[in-house]
């Protein structure tokens, strides 16, 4: 059994709309595992009628969770605001991510899966992490974390998150590349179940630098380091960006290490839309998320689609599996 905690997201977008479809699609089943949803009472009550929803509720008893009914934590209404990033809406996702933190550190869940959040909001509302990554790893104080997408095509993680197209050469150096490697390796093997993952690791420049003519990361930093890591890891590159998406050399490998967000989410939203998953690796807690953001434009419209959502529930399953498999081999081993 995996006790599955969601998160509202920005309530002001489509977080509260496709959590509660999701539901309805969950609890639709038998011998389901218990969920937990967290969101201001007055938006559940909101979306629960927009949504037709029929499924029933009880509230959160860490005691007994039901298999059969949603188990509520219901905060402090917040004023619903659609469509648009507010301090207040800010506020309840982040209050909605820390209630779910403390319900895994306490034992009383084991994954977290968050709906979208607004990064605007978050400013608003004086909260200093610019995401969900920066906000979980924190929780651990730790810097060796990732964010990874996956997906039943790719999975492919960044070497640098939410940082300015400028910034990204000097953030390139020899440790946070091997940092990023062995992590990479580590979740492929422990979380996804891969014995002996392939790994594939893009340029910066490109044509990779064409050999230091059009920059020098990959010939001073990027290619003798993955040199260095080849006789314990299986991984290969740098590879010229746009003719690895474009000849299909993704699909030689299991895992791929792009150096900054457009080079790995552009070729990653066109091949899986509405199926991948975002999923912070690296940390002891296991949170999936899905690979789009608020969709402010078709909030409260009822129109959203959950499907990626659905994938972020049915990924947490997986690697939560997955984790406990590892640990028992590793005891009888």
């Amino acid at each position: 059994m995996t006790r599955v905690v969601f998160t509202c997201g920005d309530v002001n977008g489509i977080g509260p709309e496709i959590a509660l479809k999701s539901f309805i699609r969950i609890l639709s089943k038998k011998n389901v595992n218990p969920i937990i949803f967290i969101c201001p009472k007055n938006i559940f009550d909101f979306y629960y009628k927009l949504t037709k929803s029929s499924f029933k509720v009880k509230h959160y008893d860490s005691k007994y969770l039901s298999t059969d009914k949603l188990n509520l934590i219901l905060q402090t209404n917040t004023k619903l605001s659609i469509g648009k990033p507010t301090s207040s809406s800010g506020k309840a996702a982040y209050n909605a991510i820390i209630k779910a933190i403390k319900l895994v550190d306490s034992y009383n869940a084991d994954v977290i899966i968050t709906a979208p959040i607004s990064k605007e909001a978050f400013k608003l509302g004086g909260i200093k992490h610019p995401g969900h990554t920066e906000l979980l790893a924190a929780s651990e104080k730790t810097k060796k974390y990732q964010m990874l997408f996956l997906s039943e095509k790719i999975n492919a993680g960044l070497l640098t998150i939410h940082k300015p197209i400028s910034k990204i050469p000097e953030l390139i150096t020899n440790q946070k590349l091997e940092t990023a490697i062995e992590l990479l390796n580590r979740t492929a093997m422990i979380d996804l179940g891969i014995k002996k993952p392939k790994i594939a690791v893009l340029g910066l420049n490109p044509h990779a630098g064409e050999n230091g003519l059009i920059g020098n990361e990959e010939k001073i930093i990027i290619k003798p380091l993955i040199e260095s890591l080849k006789t314990k890891i299986m991984v290969q590159g740098p590879f010229v960006p746009d003719a690895f998406w474009g000849n299909k050399i993704y699909k030689k490998f299991d895992v791929i290490l792009g150096m900054y967000h457009d080079q790995i989410l552009i070729p990653f939203k066109l091949l899986n839309f509405s199926k991948g998953v975002n999923y912070t690796a690296g940390l002891r807690l296991i949170r999936t998320s899905p690979d789009h953001g608020t969709a402010f434009d078709i909030a409260g419209k009822n129109t959203a689609d959950e499907s990626s959502l659905m994938q972020a529930y049915n990924y947490a399953l997986k690697i939560h599996k997955n984790r406990n498999l590892f640990l028992a081999g590793k005891k009888t081993n």
